[in-house]
């Protein structure tokens, strides 16, 4: 019979978002939000890159709900959040490469798809392409550091793996009882 961890996963993904939405207003200005970076390369190391797109999405979702946070709260997470956990899997498990997807995903991919977002979507008047650029790196700089540190903090200690172990499928035992 195989064991399914699937219920943990939902449970820490449940955690991640609202942890994500609650402190998402820390260090926030506007284009910039550290500690939504800080829960995408957490979250994507945890949980991988398709958990981490669904996190940087529902906390968009509720930002823009409860917030009124504009389109940013997407464009600046989910381009991110994903590339974070595939770069983390495909560096089998460096977590500087999950901080550099942050990096690149957010600071460059999504500060690039903001604009036609924002202008387009949203009417913001006299951006460029690059708007966005500066400010997205800066955030991504700052959270991807603080996840970076953290996440290092957990991999010394042990409880890195650990957690990450708890949260995998396990493989199939054959069953011999006969």
């Amino acid at each position: 019979m195989k064991k399914s961890n699937y219920l943990r996963r939902m449970v820490m993904l449940a955690m991640f978002v609202a942890l994500g939405t609650v402190i998402s207003p820390i260090l926030r200005i506007e284009g910039m939000c550290p500690m939504a970076h800080l829960i995408n390369v957490t979250c994507a190391v945890f949980l991988g890159p398709w958990y981490a797109l669904l996190c940087a999405l529902l906390i968009g979702i509720i930002r823009m709900m409860i917030m009124g946070i504009p389109p940013l709260a997407l464009t600046g997470a989910v381009f991110g959040a994903t590339l974070s956990g595939i770069f983390y899997r495909l560096s089998k498990g460096k977590i500087i490469a999950a901080v550099l997807g942050e990096i690149i995903g957010t600071g460059i991919i999504g500060a690039i798809v903001s604009y036609p977002v924002m202008t387009y979507l949203w009417g913001k008047e006299g951006l460029t392409w690059f708007f966005y650029v500066p400010s997205f790196i800066c955030g991504t700089l700052i959270g991807g550091s603080i996840a970076f540190v953290l996440l290092k903090r957990l991999e010394a200690t042990g409880a890195l793996s650990k957690m990450q172990n708890g949260l995998k499928d396990e493989p199939e035992k054959e069953d011999h009882a006969a």
